[in-house]
């Protein structure tokens, strides 16, 4: 598995793409202006680095309404991982890169 760094999509493009039965996939929920989302994109880029198997997506919350409302994010930053398509966890403390790899890594779990 290469590194695969972190896709940036908007939040149609993510209802539209299906992800039943597609393993794990984590969405950092983020906004342009927010430093705590920087300081955890970036842990999250390091933990992918480090390998994980899930995919990595980020979306602006400004612009994910049908999101926000169905998963009930409450705030910025917000990691959802993910699993056929829904959230298993919803993670708003970034605790660590360590936190981060071991939530992506034992997501298959879960």
């Amino acid at each position: 598995m290469g590194h695969m760094a972190i896709i940036e999509i908007s939040e149609d493009e993510w209802l539209g793409m299906n992800r039943i039965g597609t393993g794990v996939d984590a969405i950092l929920f983020s906004t342009p202006f927010c430093g705590t989302c920087k300081v955890a994109e970036r842990m999250l880029e390091i933990a992918d680095a480090a390998g994980t198997p899930a995919t990595l997506y980020k979306i602006n919350m400004n612009y994910a309404p049908k999101l926000r409302e169905a998963w009930r994010i409450s705030s910025v930053p917000c990691l959802a991982v993910v699993k056929n398509g829904e959230p298993v966890q919803l993670e708003y403390a970034m605790r660590s890169v360590d936190h981060i790899y071991n939530l992506l890594n034992h997501a298959e779990q879960v």
